[in-house]
């Protein structure tokens, strides 16, 4: 029977975490980028008196 190599499965999990982690971050930066790029909201002007 084979032994089970731990230092491999941790490895694995913490390459997967990572990525996981990048992935979220470039999400996060897209968000950003799209909330910079729309115009501010302007109130309405209000008519002249």
């Amino acid at each position: 029977m084979a032994h089970v190599n731990y230092q491999f499965e941790k490895r694995r999990r913490d390459l997967e975490r990572k990525q996981k982690q990048e992935a979220k971050r470039q999400r996060k930066l897209e968000r950003k980028k799209l909330q910079g790029t729309e115009p501010p909201a302007t109130p309405p002007l209000a008519p002249p008196i």
